[in-house]
């Protein structure tokens, strides 16, 4: 049994998807259509599209965007040939990538688009970013998105915006990766690379047009269970400079109630890198950001103080994780030595998990003040938020108690 489990993972499914894909969209005798077409790689004379699925035994296909400019309203989408995932040039991949490898490699390119000019890493596990960071050079980025959570870090997907130095690539290579996508590889980098077999490498040149992506739109859709769809346009972030967000303000009950403290350029600085990385994120998240990098990220959650507490609670652990593998070359789990234990927690504690000073971002308003007393009481200093709620007075108080700053960004950021 035990065998056949670890089979299965390895096995390449036929699928019975159809090489052309049609999806029109009719109004009377107005038409537009996009053409599809299906995706595959000849590797070790296998020639194949996806392996399988988000699961083995889920046939999958993918199909890449030919022809057909669709315009619904002011909308429209994004036009045929600009391809960054779905037509990927495989350097290395040992074996077919499944869907949850492209799925991951094309979030990791939603969120790297918005940080072209500085060199920049995302890491991407179960289509969400674990570790974000920008740095001066690419192996620093990549080092610190690592090492902001090491442990989730295992097995995924990373992004890199710049060409991969032969430095980056012995980093990348020392650990566990599924997936590695760059612009380009330098020489010697692949070598290094390759000491990984199964390490899917992936080059996309179009990754430095992400710039251009910027405001693009394409169509989701999400099938529903009896078979039904939800068509909507993806979600384009209005907030992309210091400009464009709103100290925060607010009027209830003919009181006016606005923040005391204007963000410094730092705080600025850390609220819009959080505010794009956060339109990656699945919702309902908070996360916490400081210098350029993710300290604490909570996905997912039913409510906004739970998330937050979450978001908390990662700090502190991933933090813990880092010190002991900085400090002892293991992880934090591995860890027996009491003393040593309780040294590193001690330390973590004194720092409160990397958040002093740190800023917090919401994908959507705080319906109470309750949920940004949770990352206040953290040494929180900035925040970001859509803003909106009919108690958005009470997170002003709060931020002025704390002699924290807070902007609006005007948009909720959900994604689901």
């Amino acid at each position: 049994m035990s065998e056949d489990l670890k089979k299965m993972y390895k096995t390449i499914m036929d699928d019975h998807f159809t090489p052309n894909l049609e999806v029109s969209f009719v109004d009377g005798e107005n038409r537009q259509t996009l053409f599809y077409e299906k995706v595959s790689w000849v590797i070790d004379g296998v020639n194949k599209g996806l392996r399988y699925g988000e699961n083995p035994g889920q046939e999958a296909a993918l199909y890449k965007l030919v022809n057909g400019n669709l315009a619904l309203g002011d909308a429209k989408t994004i036009a045929p040939g600009k391809y960054l995932v779905s037509d990927i040039e495989l350097l290395q991949s040992g074996k077919h990538p499944g869907k949850t490898n492209l799925t991951d490699a094309d979030n990791s390119l939603n969120i790297l688009r918005y940080f072209t000019d500085t060199p920049c890493a995302v890491i991407v596990k179960h289509n969400n970013p674990c570790g974000v960071a920008r740095a001066e050079s690419l192996e620093g980025a990549y080092n610190k998105a690592y090492m902001a959570d090491r442990v989730a870090a295992f097995g995924g997907c990373i992004a890199l915006n710049k060409a991969v130095d032969k430095a980056t690539a012995q980093a990348i290579a020392s650990q566990y990766a599924e997936v590695v996508v760059a612009p380009e590889f330098e020489d010697g980098a692949m070598d290094i690379l390759g000491a990984r077999k199964n390490l899917r490498v992936i080059r996309i040149n179009n990754i430095d047009k992400l710039q251009n992506f910027i405001g693009e739109r394409v169509i989701d859709f999400k099938t529903l269970m009896d078979g039904g769809m939800v068509a909507q346009w993806s979600f384009v972030p209005q907030t992309l400079s210091a400009k464009d967000l709103i100290t925060a303000s607010t009027d209830y009950k003919g009181k006016n109630y606005k923040i005391n403290r204007e963000p410094t350029k730092q705080e600025y600085e850390n609220m819009l890198f959080g505010w794009l990385v956060e339109s990656g994120i699945t919702s309902n998240s908070v996360i916490y950001v400081k210098d350029n990098v993710t300290i604490g990220i909570g996905t997912g959650e039913q409510d906004r103080v739970g998330v937050a507490e979450i978001a908390v609670d990662k700090a502190y652990r991933k933090l813990c994780d880092r010190y002991c593998f900085e400090r002892y070359d293991t992880g934090f789990a591995d860890l027996k030595d009491k003393d040593k234990r309780d040294e590193i927690k001690n330390d973590v504690a004194k720092v409160k998990g990397g958040l002093i000073g740190s800023s917090m971002v919401s994908d959507a308003f705080f319906p109470f003040r309750d949920g940004i007393d949770v990352g206040l009481s953290q040494g929180v200093k900035s925040v970001v938020q859509p803003g909106g709620s009919l108690n958005d007075y009470q997170s002003i108080e709060a931020c002025n108690e704390n002699d924290a700053t807070m902007v609006y960004t005007g948009q909720r950021s959900f994604k689901h």
